[in-house]
C-alpha cells in the first residue's frame, strides 16, 4: 500500500469528521492540530506496514505505561525537541545568549519551603558525600538580577527523588528547596550529593529503551527553576562533567554550557556555577509552562 491512500477522499473525509472540522462547535485550533496527528499517524501506519496486532500491541503499551508518559518524553527525544525548537524561534527574533534551557523532567513537586541565605536541601539520612554550590544570577548585561527566586530539587545517594521514593524513605520535600535571593543574585546551597540513576526497571519506559537498543541512565544532576521579576523564567539542569553518562544522556538532557565538572575534595564536592537569564517581553514569559506538576 502506498502512503497517497490517506490522501484518498475517504479517508480525507474520516479526518475532517474526526477532528470535529465538521462541527460548528469546538476550538478551530485543537480540530486543525487534532487532524494533522491523526493524519500523521495513519501516514505511519501505511509507510511502515503495521497490522492490526501491531496497532494494538502499540495500544496495550500506552496504556500500561501512561504512568510514565513523563519519563517516555524525555526518553524518546521529545522534550528535547522542544527545547530545540524554543532555541530556534528566539534565534528568528534575534534573541539568544543566556543560560541554556534544558528538559524539566518529571520530578519537579510543587510548594517546596521557601527559605534564605547559605541553605541546606537534605532532610533526611543520607551516608554519602557533600555538595557545595554557589553562584550568582545574572542579567544579559551582567548585572545582578534581584529578587530572584532558585527552584532546587535532586535525587539522593541512591538516585531516588523524595515524593517519588519507591521506599517511602523520604520525606517530602528531601532535596527540594524554594531559594530567596537578594539585591546581589548570590546563591549557596548544600546537600547531600545525587548520583545518577536508571528508569524504573521492568517499566514502559526500561521495555522501551531495551527494544530500541538503548539504555535509560541519567548522570548525576541538579534541576533549577529561575524566576525573577523582568526577567524570562529559566528551566534548567547542570550535569555533572565527570559522571561516565554526562555524554549518554538517555533523556538528552545534557547541554553544551551546562557541563560543569565538580571539584572533589574528600567527602565534599564544590561546583561554582552563576546563571544568566534573558529579559521577559511578556509577562508570559515570567511564567512556567502549563505542565501538570506533582504537589505533596
Amino acid at each position: 500500500m502506498k502512503e497517497d491512500f490517506v490522501s484518498t477522499a475517504p479517508i480525507q473525509t474520516l479526518l475532517d469528521k474526526a477532528s470535529g472540522l465538521t462541527e460548528t462547535g469546538g476550538d478551530p485550533r485543537l480540530k486543525a492540530i487534532m487532524r494533522d496527528l491523526i493524519e500523521a499517524a495513519m501516514t505511519v501506519i501505511v509507510r511502515h506496514d503495521v497490522n492490526e496486532s501491531e496497532l494494538w500491541q502499540a495500544v496495550s503499551f500506552l496504556q500500561d505505561g501512561v504512568g510514565e508518559f513523563g519519563l517516555l518524553m524525555p526518553g524518546i527525544g521529545l522534550e528535547h525537541f522542544m527545547d530545540l525548537l524554543m532555541d530556534a524561534r528566539d534565534a528568528e527574533q534575534g534573541r539568544g545568549g543566556g543560560t541554556p534551557r534544558t528538559i524539566e523532567g518529571p520530578l519537579y513537586v510543587e510548594g517546596a519551603p521557601l527559605v534564605e541565605g547559605d541553605v541546606t536541601l537534605t532532610d533526611d539520612p543520607d551516608d554519602t558525600d557533600t555538595l557545595y554550590m554557589t553562584g550568582e544570577i545574572k542579567g544579559p548585561d551582567g548585572e545582578p538580577v534581584s529578587g530572584a527566586t532558585l527552584h532546587v530539587w535532586h535525587a539522593d545517594s541512591r538516585g531516588f527523588y523524595s515524593h517519588f521514593d519507591p521506599t517511602r524513605e523520604q520525606t517530602p520535600f528531601n532535596n527540594r528547596r524554594r531559594i530567596k535571593l537578594g539585591a546581589d543574585g548570590a546563591y549557596s546551597f548544600r546537600s547531600k550529593a545525587p548520583n545518577g540513576y536508571s528508569v524504573p526497571p521492568g517499566g514502559a519506559t526500561d521495555r522501551l529503551m531495551q527494544a530500541l537498543g538503548r539504555h535509560g541512565n541519567r548522570p548525576a544532576h541538579v534541576h533549577f527553576f529561575i524566576e525573577a521579576p523582568g526577567y524570562r523564567t529559566l528551566t534548567t539542569q547542570i550535569n555533572f562533567g565527570d559522571d561516565p553518562f554526562a555524554a549518554d544522556d538517555f533523556a538528552f538532557g545534557t547541554r553544551e554550557g551546562l557541563l560543569p565538572v565538580p571539584n572533589r575534595q574528600g567527602d565534599s564536592v564544590f561546583i561554582a556555577f552563576d546563571f544568566t537569564l534573558e529579559k521577559a517581553r511578556d509577562a508570559d514569559e515570567q511564567a512556567f509552562s502549563a505542565r501538570s506538576r506533582a504537589t505533596a
